[in-house]
């Protein structure tokens, strides 16, 4: 916690606005029956989510993808405006929440710092999530920038179903 993460260059970021009010799109990634409806790759679910909504605080989660297998993951929260933005470190973790390595890429990054800005227009919310590696390897830096289609997917895919989960009134 409080490294430094790798320049600019080797940032993903992706946007996406959606027709709701910021304060909803806040709480959807806040709150943990709200968050568990919709965070994962598409196909997966949240079996397990617990928030601590604080400075210094974690959040641990479990995704169960369609296949059965578990990925275990935790956020320590850096910074938390309400609701504008927030900002993480995010780990793969062992059912304990020790840090580990990604079950099905081991060279991924050990760490990413994560920030979440929430922009309210008119009624409609644009979430931007920059995601950096901090402190690298070399092969983790490649792993990271070779796997951009990838991210730009699975975050395209939770985006999705945040999208669904905010027409339905969830």
């Amino acid at each position: 916690m409080g490294a430094t993460p790798l320049s600019t260059d080797h940032t993903f970021v992706i946007s996406r606005t959606f027709d709701a009010p910021r304060k909803l799109v806040w709480k959807m990634w806040t709150e943990p029956e709200r968050f568990k409806q919709w965070f994962g790759p598409k196909g997966s679910t949240v079996s397990e989510i617990k928030i601590d909504l604080r400075v210094g605080g974690t959040a641990y989660s479990c995704i169960r993808t369609p296949d059965g297998r578990e990925m275990w993951g935790k956020f320590i929260f850096r910074e938390i405006a309400p609701p504008e933005r927030l900002v993480y470190d995010q780990y793969f973790t062992d059912r304990e929440g020790g840090i580990a390595r990604h079950p099905m890429v081991p060279t991924w990054p050990l760490q990413m710092l994560t920030t979440v800005t929430f922009t309210e227009k008119k009624g409609k919310t644009t979430l931007t999530v920059q995601w950096t590696p901090v402190n690298p390897t070399d092969e983790e830096r490649k792993t990271f920038d070779s796997a951009r289609e990838g991210m730009k997917q699975g975050w395209g895919g939770s985006f999705e179903q945040l999208a669904d989960c905010l027409v339905s009134g969830a």
